[in-house]
C-alpha cells in the first residue's frame, strides 16, 4: 500500500485520539471481502447454498443476516453460481446501510446513487420482488453496470434511470417511501483496497465532498413522502461528511428525526469501514428552514428517453410474448405493471403499489432499464431475453437443460458453445446449473444452440 497522506493521519489522530494507532495499523491487514446470499433465488436452508458456504469457507457478517466473509484465496466471481446470480459480491461494511434502511415488500424505494448495484440488489432482495425500486446513476457507463447486476441477480421490479438528483426530484416530488443515498465521498474507507483513492485524497477533499453531499440531499429530501425514511451512508471516516451532515439535515429540516446512526471501524470490526444514518421525515413534505440557495448539482439533466412505440404496439408485442410463454415458460407471472417497447425490446414496467407510477411518469426521464427485459422482437418472432431467464425458476419452464457446476459442460455453455441434446425436445430451453437458470438455449435436431449473451461469455 502507498503511504497515507500526512494530513489524513493528523486528522485521524484528532478524531480517534488513543485509538488512532490501532486504526492506522489496520491498513497493513489484508482487505476484507464478502458475498450476500440472493434471497430471491436461494433459501437459507437450500442444499446449493450449503454447498456454496462450505466450498467458499463462508463466515457470517454480524450486521447482515445474508452476508458472509470469504477468505482471500477464494474466487467466488469465477463460479457458475455467480453467473446464475445466486449471490452478490460486496465489501462487508457496505452491507450495513441497506440493512438498516430495511425496505418492506410493496414499498416505493429509490437508490439515488446506485452503481455498481450492491445496495440496489440488497434493497431488492428485501423487497421480495414486490413494489417499485428506482435505481438511479448519473454516469451512463456505471448505470450500465448497475443494470447488468440487477439483471444477473434476477430483480424484476427495478427501473434504472440516469438523471441528476435535481432533475429526478423535479419528476418525483414527495414520491418515495424510502430513499438510500450512499453519497459520493472522499473514500477514506477505500484506502486499503484502492491505492488510487489514496492518491486522489487531499486535505480539502472532506469539505468539497460535504458541500456536494448537502446539494444532493436537498434534492433527495424533496423526493421523500411525508413520514418517509432516508438512509444516508458514506465509506469515509471524517465527521464533516458524516455526523456534521446529519446535524445539517436536522437543523435545516427540523421536521426530521434521527432514528439511528452506525459506524463500522476497520480496527474494531472485519470491514473496510462505513457510516450510516437513518432519518425519518415529518408528517408534511420536506421544507428547509432557510430559503434554498442556487444548486451546485452535477451538470447534465439528460433528455428523456421515451418508449418508441404506441400502447397498441406494446400490447401486440406482449401478446406475442405471452404466446411464446405459453409454449416455453408457462410458469411466467408478473406483478402489477404494463408492457413497454423500447425499439425492438419488450419490457415489463413495474407499477408502484399505490398506483402512482406508470409509463407516463417516465416522460422526460432518461431510462436505461424500464423494468424486466422480456424479449427482443426479431422479424416477427420473439427471442426471450437473458434477463427473463435469470428472473425465472427452472419449474417455470416447459423445457430445461440441466448442467452440473462441477462438470465441464457448464463451462462449454458459458463460453457460448453448442451442446449435444439428443434426448431433449425441440424448442426454447432454460439452461440451468444445479437447477438454477443460467440462460437460454434452443434445441433443434439434437443440438442445443447457445443463446448465452456474447458480452458475458468466458474467454478460452
Amino acid at each position: 500500500m502507498i503511504p497515507l497522506p500526512e494530513a489524513y493521519q493528523e486528522r485521524i489522530l484528532t478524531l480517534l485520539g488513543p485509538e488512532a494507532d490501532a486504526f492506522l495499523s489496520s491498513y497493513t491487514a489484508p482487505k476484507v471481502q464478502g458475498v450476500r446470499r440472493n434471497s430471491l433465488k436461494l433459501a437459507e436452508n437450500s442444499p446449493v447454498w450449503h454447498k456454496i458456504a462450505q466450498e467458499f469457507a463462508l463466515e457470517p457478517v454480524p450486521w447482515c443476516p445474508t452476508g458472509f466473509y470469504y477468505p482471500e484465496h477464494v474466487r467466488p466471481g469465477k463460479s457458475p453460481y455467480h453467473a446464475a446470480g445466486l449471490y452478490y459480491m460486496q465489501e462487508p461494511s457496505a452491507m450495513s446501510s441497506a440493512e438498516l434502511l430495511a425496505p418492506l415488500p410493496g414499498e416505493t424505494v429509490l437508490d439515488l446513487a446506485a452503481a455498481p448495484g450492491g445496495k440496489s440488489t440488497q434493497l431488492a432482495f428485501r423487497m421480495e420482488g414486490k413494489g417499485l425500486l428506482v435505481s438511479n446513476e448519473i454516469h451512463a457507463g456505471r448505470a450500465k453496470i448497475l443494470s447488468e447486476n440487477l439483471e444477473r441477480t434476477g430483480v424484476r421490479n427495478a427501473v434504472v434511470t440516469s438523471m441528476t438528483p435535481e432533475a429526478l426530484a423535479d419528476r418525483f416530488p414527495a414520491f418515495f417511501d424510502r430513499i438510500m443515498l450512499d453519497a459520493p465521498c472522499s473514500g477514506e474507507g477505500m484506502f486499503r483496497k484502492d491505492p488510487e483513492a489514496v492518491r486522489e485524497w487531499t486535505d480539502n477533499s472532506p469539505a468539497f465532498c460535504a458541500a456536494r453531499q448537502r446539494d444532493i440531499l436537498k434534492d433527495a429530501l424533496r423526493m421523500l413522502k411525508p413520514g418517509g425514511i432516508l438512509g444516508y451512508s458514506t465509506c469515509t471516516f471524517n465527521r464533516e461528511e458524516n455526523e456534521e451532515i446529519v446535524q445539517w439535515i436536522l437543523q435545516e429540516y427540523p421536521s426530521f428525526t434521527l432514528l439511528k446512526t452506525e459506524r463500522i471501524w476497520p480496527h474494531l470490526e472485519r470491514g473496510e469501514g462505513h457510516f450510516v444514518a437513518v432519518l425519518q421525515a415529518g408528517p408534511s413534505p420536506a421544507e428547509p428552514a432557510s430559503p434554498p440557495q442556487p444548486s451546485a448539482s452535477l451538470p447534465g439533466k439528460g433528455k428523456g428517453r421515451k418508449p418508441s412505440a404506441s400502447n397498441k404496439q406494446a400490447q401486440e408485442a406482449m401478446d406475442a410474448f405471452l404466446a411464446f410463454a405459453a409454449d416455453s415458460l408457462p410458469g411466467f407471472k408478473a406483478e402489477a405493471g404494463e408492457p413497454l417497447l423500447f425499439g425492438d425490446h419488450l419490457y415489463w414496467l413495474p407499477h408502484s403499489q399505490d398506483g402512482t407510477f406508470s409509463a407516463e411518469r417516465l416522460t422526460g426521464v432518461r431510462v436505461l432499464r424500464p423494468g424486466l427485459h422480456l424479449a427482443e422482437l426479431k422479424k416477427g418472432r420473439i427471442e426471450p431475453a437473458h434477463a427473463l431467464a435469470l428472473a425465472s425458476q427452472s419449474e417455470d419452464a416447459a423445457r430445461t437443460f440441466l448442467l452440473a457446476v462441477d462438470r465441464e459442460a457448464v463451462h462449454h455453455y458459458l463460453r457460448g458453445e453448442a451442446l449435444p441434446a439428443a434426448d431433449h425436445a425441440n424448442g426454447w430451453t432454460l439452461v440451468t446449473v444445479d437447477g438454477y437458470p443460467l440462460g437460454w438455449g434452443k434445441v433443434s435436431g439434437g443440438l442445443l444452440k447457445n443463446h448465452y449473451p456474447k458480452g458475458l461469455r468466458l474467454m478460452g
